[in-house]
């Protein structure tokens, strides 16, 4: 162990998550809302500061310089996961819809 793990404790391991929600609006304010029931309690160690449990829900609001920073709004999806044990929150990359030799089919008739 060095010196510096010994004097400031030995780091948590913090279970490794991704979840993925939408951004609401909660009296007036930008939440993104995580059920604790599906990670969201395994976030609250690393979320501290910027996240509250309220009620069934960790609920972590988004400040608005970095709504605009990010370009984010009610009903976008976010992305969350616990990545080298540290919280992050991130615009969710949506999927290309893929297409198929079906979609490309023409009628012959």
């Amino acid at each position: 162990m060095n010196m510096l793990s010994r004097f400031f404790g030995k780091k948590e391991s913090v279970r490794k998550i991704s979840i993925r929600g939408p951004l609401e609006s909660v009296d007036g304010k930008l939440v993104l809302m995580i059920p604790l029931a599906v990670g969201g309690s395994d976030l609250i160690q690393c979320t501290k500061g910027i996240g509250v449990v309220d009620g069934h829900f960790l609920k972590i609001e988004v400040q608005p310089w970095m709504a605009e920073k990010l370009g984010i709004s009610e009903g976008t999806i976010m992305s969350v996961d616990t990545t080298e044990g540290k919280f992050r929150m991130q615009r969710a990359v949506e999927a290309e819809p893929i297409q198929t030799s079906r979609d490309n089919a023409r009628d012959v008739t």
